[in-house]
Formats: C-alpha cells, sequence, structure tokens
C-alpha cells in the first residue's frame, strides 16, 4: 500500500505521521512545492496550477490515495485536483475540525491564517455545522510561515499574538490550518486559562488518515509490520530528502525513522 500527501511545505507532516501510526507498513510519497511556497497569497488560479503540478509529481509514483494536506489547496483546488485524477486515484481533502468542535456546545474558536479567516468557505462551514454555538474566527498572522521554517521565536510571537484574540471562556481550539498541528501543545498552553477545564484541541490530520484508508478499503493495522517501509521526498517535482525544519517536530523526525512510535492526538 502506498500513500501519498501533498502540501505547499510541511503542513502536511500531521497527516503523514497519521498514516504512518495507522498503517506503519504503508509505503509514503510526499509532495511540497518549496519553490513555489507559500500558495496562501496565491491567487485561486496560480494556486490550482501549483497544485496540480504537485500532486501530478506525486501520482507518478502510483500511489492508492493522494490526501492533500493543505486547508488552503482543499478550499481552491479540491474539485480540480478530483477532476484530474480520480477515479483512478482517490483525492481526500482537509477540512477544518468545526462539526466535531461545535458538538460539543461551548463557545470555541477557529484559528486559521489570514485568508482563510472570514472566508465564504469557512463562513459556510461554520453556518452549516456551528449554528447556534457561539464562534470566534482567529487571524494567526505569520503563525503559519513561522512553523515552515521552524522559527520558534516567531511561533512564540504569532502564537501569543492569536491568544490574545482568542476570548477566554472558549472551551475548544479549531486548528484550521495543517501547520498549526505542528505546534498544538504550544497553542495549547498559551490558551489554556487557570482554573478552567482542559482546552480541547481540534486538528485534522487523523480523521484525514483514517479517510484515506477507507477511501481503498484498508483498515488501521498500528501493529503492522513496519520492516521495508519506505518514504519518497519530492520537492517540487524534484525527489530529494527532507527539509531540515521538518526534523524539528516529532511529526517529521518519526518519518525519517521506520519504528512506529506511540500516536499523540492534539485533540485530547
Amino acid at each position: 500500500m502506498k500513500i501519498a500527501l501533498m502540501d505547499s511545505g510541511i503542513g502536511l507532516l500531521p497527516a503523514a505521521a497519521a498514516v504512518r501510526r495507522l498503517r506503519p507498513d504503508a509505503d509514503l510519497v510526499i509532495s511540497s512545492d518549496p519553490d513555489g511556497m507559500p500558495w496562501g497569497p496565491r491567487t485561486p488560479q496560480d494556486l490550482t496550477e501549483r497544485a496540480l503540478a504537485v500532486a501530478a509529481a506525486a501520482a507518478a509514483h502510483a500511489p492508492d490515495a493522494l490526501i492533500v494536506g493543505c486547508n488552503t489547496a482543499s478550499v481552491h483546488a479540491l474539485p480540480a485536483l478530483r477532476a484530474l485524477l480520480e477515479p483512478g486515484l482517490p483525492v481526500i481533502g482537509t477540512v477544518p475540525a468545526i462539526k466535531p468542535a461545535a458538538s460539543g456546545g461551548g463557545p470555541f474558536t477557529i484559528w486559521a491564517t489570514p485568508a482563510t479567516t472570514g472566508s465564504p468557505y469557512q463562513r459556510g462551514l461554520i453556518e452549516e455545522f456551528a449554528d447556534g454555538v457561539t464562534v470566534t474566527e482567529v487571524p494567526c498572522w505569520g503563525l503559519a510561515e513561522a512553523v515552515e521554517h521552524a522559527d520558534d521565536a516567531a511561533i512564540d510571537a504569532a502564537i501569543a499574538a492569536a491568544a490574545a484574540l482568542t476570548p477566554e471562556d472558549v472551551t475548544t481550539v479549531v486548528l484550521g490550518c495543517t501547520h498549526y498541528e505542528l505546534v498544538a501543545e504550544r497553542i495549547r498552553a498559551a490558551v489554556q486559562q487557570p482554573g478552567r477545564p482542559p482546552l480541547v484541541l481540534h486538528g485534522s490530520a487523523g480523521a484525514v488518515a483514517a479517510q484515506a484508508l477507507r477511501r481503498i478499503g484498508e483498515l488501521p493495522k498500528p501493529e503492522a509490520d513496519w520492516t521495508g517501509a519506505t518514504l519518497t521526498v519530492i520537492l517540487s517535482g524534484r525527489e530529494g530528502s527532507l527539509p531540515a525544519p521538518a526534523l524539528a517536530y516529532a511529526e517529521g523526525s518519526l518519518l525519517r525513522t521506520t519504528a512506529p512510535v506511540p500516536a499523540v492526538h492534539p485533540e485530547q
């Protein structure tokens, strides 16, 4: 079994690590676009063209499924990706976990990129799944870029700025950008209020990985033999290796090794 993942940068790492934990025996192909990132400021047409190129580079390795490990690409390019690749290659998009967050009933906030915050796409998800629940949209200026470069000082500053915009009574934070899952515990520490119940964080990686397995008729087998499982890294169409910033995160280190490690669930 071979699962491919795509993104502009290392935001695909949480989903890739989730696949590795669910199916240690799966070969992984990760395709990113360091030459063209970030995708967020690009026009939808330009972003879609780059996403199609990144997807084509991954599809050339004949995976069984392709995960779009990027919220922005899922918003703008998913229809074009599916038109190009399906039904031969199932394409799984990434959607912010607004529905499970709303099911908790308490006030929650969505941390997302400035381009996504307030967008018709995100507002539509709120109207569909969170009607009657208090929701605060928080733009996280510079956080994805800081995470991409593993810049600790910039990460701390961006998280602090977003935490200052987050109401103190929220019970849940939706991580509306895949990059944010790489710093989930730092976000939790910044938002958690003393004396209040433990903050719930909702990411998308686990659900996306599970959906990819369902689409190809496979079941999770975390105990599967990982011997021989491979990792192929594609950088703007060229085969390469994991970029150095990826190895600053547990998810990147997991992919570099072959033996799986216990899962860490940011939503808990």
